[in-house]
């Protein structure tokens, strides 16, 4: 007896896809589990006395954290806090939408808002609306990118390579990180001089503990950083041992030695330090941004970071990111967009992720893309990875926004790989750290990833870089060692970041270079004003997007095909026997061809010689008893009417209408067009073995038979993106052969050649 399962099979289906492994966590604001509406969020308010904010967000003066405290001295513009504290939450939400109003106004009533008045005036805007004003808001008219380079085994070969095509994708910033952590100088070293392969500009960071991290950026390898924490409760600064001052002293360490310099915060992080204190996310990362442009510095890392894959478990949680970053933006802080911890398993998820901030552009679309492997990434798996920069490129074309990336020929890329690694192999060999071999080099240069090469190992690796930190090498000598072994060009780029720390022009707010030139809010500020202003892609640009691998054109078409034409000559003869005229043979079954068949195009979409088609289709009508006519139609290319025409001469009323690209039809005389017997559309899944029964179907119709009709099976494949491109371009070559009113040819076919 069967068992009917009291389940409907496709929660099966569902339980088998990448989504299944994420876990969603329900709404729960007394636990903090609350994006937007948090039990304990205040409402915003402010009161000032002398000049003196005594109270914030329902809080008095005597009772302010040391986060209210910050806030109150460093944040509030208490010259413009009563204007902007009584605007009406909405009315401000409209004019972060409104492309009449200035973004300099709206930075102004910012500067004027308490956490809670920014939270409640951005959480009235729906996704859509938070990305056109973050469009609107961020402070560099021109969007960039961050890469994260790293690797399992903190090889600084392979770091130097990877380093150096991230820098020719056209990354802004490149941030490493270590698996170990005392191989931290030995992988800034590395990173610095793959940076400085091919161009010079892409901006450097080590992420390390903060007192090593400066050391190694006072030695000149690094020239920026964002590792500087803040938080939204005063419990999690406790408990990570800082306070709002530690951190602005650090801020400026930094930004007094030439180093450009951010934040990093993002929703989810007190939550998961368990100090919510039953708040909101945004409202604690308001808090959080408040501080961080009270600290003065350049701007933040945020939207969730580290936290995101908790804050996407909460309802509302993407939307919340998006608002954050806003947030950040309408402070006129520079915001490395976050877009970095693979928040989801699903790609579907990961993709509707990644399109507000492609099509709104951000100072830093991510603050770490993965330009390696996901099992390469030491800061765990990025939003996108190594694995999906192609699909990044191309959605970029798709969507003709500008994402910061270039598409990179292969060629080029294994060329700047072997000078990478090259040039790094000559200093440490120059400086006497080490004498990497030529195998060893090899293999990194054409590795995806780790697992490929025969490199150096993190054991290996702390000897070179304990050698670096405690011989006090220093970027200097490593621009000398590159100039000694004739690595000029490399030596002159690195050479040139060093400068920009002197000139400290990229201390400005969103500052990066491009083309040798810093860029910044300064003097590439944000100039939106609706359609027509703001970034655009220039055509230049464009140009460069649209470089994508795979791309085809007729041209190209037609010579792949041309290919075939030769081998299809010595296999299949074509006469023209003159005008094709009806049939009273009731014997007889009529294929159709189309114009270009065996002329310019010689194989179907699924690679199948023409030959071969015709001669199976030929051989099971025959097997039949009946007789096969070949006629060639030039009045159309179109599948339904080449088969219709072809049943209307056939004495059997039964015709096959055959596409050179493999698309077919059986239909019958007096059936409307597309009202055929049998349609097989999928040509590129269409086998030979299809086409046989296709014409044994055929005959059966002819003799008055209901077959069973030929299903040719298919698992759901995106067949239109695979093939559309090139059947548009092969139909196109099929209709300009048409002439209307051209009257149809016989075609004796003799088969010539060894057949399958």
């Amino acid at each position: 007896m069967n068992t009917i399962a009291n389940r409907w099979k496709r929660y099966a289906d569902w339980d088998n896809r990448p989504l299944r492994l994420d876990r969603f966590a329900a709404e729960d604001p007394a636990n903090g589990f609350s994006a937007f509406a948090g039990m304990a969020d205040p409402q915003p308010g402010i009161s000032i006395a002398d000049g003196r904010v005594i109270s914030l967000d329902g809080v008095l003066e005597r009772d302010f954290d040391m986060i209210d405290r910050f806030i109150a001295r460093h944040h509030i513009d208490v010259s413009v806090a009563p204007q902007a504290m009584a605007m009406d939450s909405v009315d401000v939400a409209r004019m972060l939408v409104d492309m009449n109003v200035p973004r300099e106004t709206l930075v102004r009533l910012a500067h004027g808002m308490t956490p809670a008045k920014l939270a409640r005036c951005v959480s009235h805007l729906n996704a859509l609306e938070i990305a056109f004003a973050y469009s609107k808001m961020r402070a560099r008219r021109t969007p960039g990118n961050q890469a994260h380079v790293t690797n399992a085994k903190d090889d600084p070969l392979q770091l130097a390579a990877d380093a150096a095509t991230a820098v020719a994708f056209g990354f802004d910033e490149v941030e490493t990180t270590m698996r170990v952590s005392r191989n931290a100088w030995s992988n800034a070293l590395a990173c610095a001089v793959g940076a400085s392969v091919g161009r010079w500009g892409s901006l450097f960071q080590c992420s390390s503990e903060e007192a090593e991290e400066l050391r190694i950026g006072m030695a000149g390898f690094t020239s920026y950083a964002e590792t500087v924490s803040v938080y939204g409760t005063e419990k999690a600064f406790i408990d990570g041992d800082d306070t709002p001052w530690s951190k602005a002293f650090l801020a400026a360490a930094y930004a007094s030695r030439g180093i450009k310099m951010r934040c990093t915060s993002g929703a989810g992080s007190e939550l998961l330090m368990g100090f919510h204190e039953a708040k909101s996310l945004l409202y604690l990362e308001a808090r959080c941004l408040c501080l961080q442009r009270g600290m003065g510095v350049q701007g933040t890392q945020n939207g969730g970071i580290d936290g995101a894959p908790l804050t996407a478990t909460v309802p509302g949680g993407f939307r919340e990111l998006m608002a954050e970053n806003l947030i950040a933006v309408w402070l006129d802080l520079e915001c490395a967009s976050g877009n970095d911890a693979r928040a989801t398993e699903s790609e579907i998820r990961v993709g509707a992720k990644i399109m507000p901030y492609l099509v709104a552009g951000s100072d830093l679309i991510c603050s770490g893309f993965g330009s390696i492997l996901k099992y390469d990434n030491s800061f765990n798996p990025s939003l996108l990875n190594g694995e999906e920069l192609e699909e990044y490129l191309v959605l970029q074309r798709d969507f003709e926004a500008d994402g910061g990336l270039t598409p990179l020929a292969e060629e080029k890329a294994i060329d700047i790989r072997r000078r990478a690694v090259e040039a790094v192999a000559a200093v440490l060999a120059e400086l006497g750290l080490a004498e990497p071999s030529e195998a060893m080099m090899q293999s990194v240069v054409v590795a995806s990833g780790s697992d490929d090469t025969e490199s150096f190992l993190p054991r290996d690796v702390a000897f070179i870089s304990e050698a670096i930190r405690d011989r006090g090498i220093t970027v200097i000598d490593v621009i000398k060692a590159l100039a000694r072994r004739g690595f000029h060009a490399e030596a002159e780029n690195l050479l040139k970041v060093v400068k920009l720390r002197l000139s400290g022009d990229y201390l400005q707010t969103s500052a990066m270079v491009r083309n040798g030139h810093v860029i910044s809010a300064v003097n590439d500020p944000n100039d939106y004003r609706g359609p027509g202003s703001g970034y655009r892609v220039s055509p230049e640009r464009r140009l460069e997007i649209n470089a994508i691998r795979d791309v085809l054109d007729q041209e190209q078409v037609l010579r792949s095909e041309a290919m075939h034409k030769r081998e299809e000559n010595a296999r299949i003869k074509y006469s023209t026997m003159g005008e094709a005229a009806p049939s009273a043979d009731p014997g007889e079954v009529v294929l159709g061809i189309s114009p270009a068949f065996g002329i310019s195009l010689f194989q179907t979409t699924a690679g199948h010689r023409l030959s071969d088609v015709l001669r199976v289709l030929t051989q099971a009508i025959r097997a039949r008893g009946l007789s096969p006519r070949v006629v060639r139609f030039r009045h159309t290319a179109d599948t339904s009417f080449l088969g219709l025409s072809a049943a209307r001469l056939a004495g059997s009323g039964i015709g096959i209408g055959l596409q050179a690209k493999g698309t077919a039809v059986i239909h019958q005389r007096d059936r409307l067009p597309h009202n055929n017997l049998e349609l097989f559309s999928n040509a590129p899944i269409t086998q030979l073995d299809h086409y046989s029964r296709m014409g044994a179907n055929a005959a059966a119709y002819a003799l008055g038979e209901m077959p069973e009709p030929v299903v040719v099976p298919q698992r759901g494949e995106a067949l239109g993106a695979r093939y559309h491109a090139r059947v548009a371009m092969m139909y196109a070559v099929e209709t300009a052969l048409t002439a209307e009113g051209a009257a149809p040819e016989d075609v004796e076919v003799i088969f010539t050649g060894a057949q399958k």
